[in-house]
């Protein structure tokens, strides 16, 4: 009986001693991993009762505060990592926006230079150049009709007037020719009178 006692003694002391490991083992597990949520709960499940007060282990707190005070560290750092990026990309989208606005300027100025030039020492716009030089174009294509049909018309008149020349060329020549036969006509009657005479 001693025996069994010694044994049943055995069992409960060995039970507890392992319920205490595995209580401790979890309890370090628990408070190790996990979040702080998380944490607070298995806190609360493995602390006593007594009346209306929770009775909660001293390490447990400890380790609580710990994880608690790692956790806002973390979290604190994260957000000055945070703050960082976001003052570098804010910097970013300043200078980007510099440099777009410094892009948009030179693209404006470009266009600008594309439809104007200088003409004679005068800034003018493309399209009224380009309309002054078809109007020029225009004016010169318009002289040029006018003084051709003057050319043709001068060239017909001019011919008509050489036809008129040759014709009356011809009519001189004609007239000379018998003003000459006539004068030697003339002459010889005039030598065959005297020879008559004689």
């Amino acid at each position: 009986m001693i025996k069994s006692l010694i044994l049943n003694l055995l069992f409960v002391f060995s039970g507890i001693s392992i319920a205490f490991a595995q209580d401790s083992t979890a309890t370090q597990n628990s408070l190790r991993s996990g979040n702080i949520i998380s944490q607070f709960d298995y806190i609360y499940r493995v602390s006593n009762n007594v009346q209306e007060y929770e009775v909660v282990k001293k390490s447990h707190l400890e380790q609580l505060k710990a994880n608690v005070l790692d956790s806002i560290r973390t979290r604190t750092k994260e957000v000055s990592e945070l703050k960082i990026q976001l003052s570098s990309l804010n910097d970013t989208v300043i200078t980007s926006k510099n440099q777009l606005s410094a892009e948009i300027a030179e693209k404006n100025q470009a266009i600008a230079d594309r439809d104007n030039f200088s003409f004679l020492g005068i800034g003018i716009q493309k399209s009224a150049y380009s309309t002054m030089m078809w109007v020029l174009v225009t004016v010169l294509a318009v002289a040029l009709a006018f003084f051709a049909v003057q050319y043709f018309r001068s060239s017909s008149k001019i011919s008509k007037a050489e036809k008129d020349l040759m014709d009356v060329q011809e009519e001189f020549e004609q007239h000379r020719k018998n003003t000459l036969e006539r004068e030697r006509k003339l002459k010889r009657e005039l030598i065959d009178a005297q020879m008559g005479k004689n």
